[in-house]
């Protein structure tokens, strides 16, 4: 399956990322490689293997769900260089308006 320029840059558009048409090209490439081996998959014959849902042997712990005293907040902002109405401020990360 071929991705295509366009939709390396439709992604990237909706990632707010921009990339060069020499990076496009090339992102290109490596995702179109990346989905050609993954599809190789879909041609292992697996006809009597066991559906596995994990591969770790393990088991849930639960612990007992108890109420404890938290940590002083004035303690906890110590270091905060500024806050506002009990929140941590810190730099807006999204642009006013856009797309979204």
């Amino acid at each position: 399956m071929k991705i295509s320029e366009e939709e390396v840059r439709h992604v990237a558009k909706l990632s707010k990322l921009s990339f060069s048409d020499e990076e496009t090209a090339e992102f290109a490439t490596t995702l179109t490689k990346i989905v050609d081996m993954v599809e190789l998959l879909n041609e292992v014959d697996t006809t009597g293997v066991p559906v596995t849902t994990t591969m770790a042997d393990r088991k849930t712990v639960i612990r007992e769900d108890k109420a404890e005293v938290g940590t002083d907040r004035e303690l906890l902002f110590k270091n905060v260089p500024e806050s506002a109405n009990n929140f941590i401020k810190v730099p807006a990360i999204f642009e006013e308006g856009g797309d979204a």
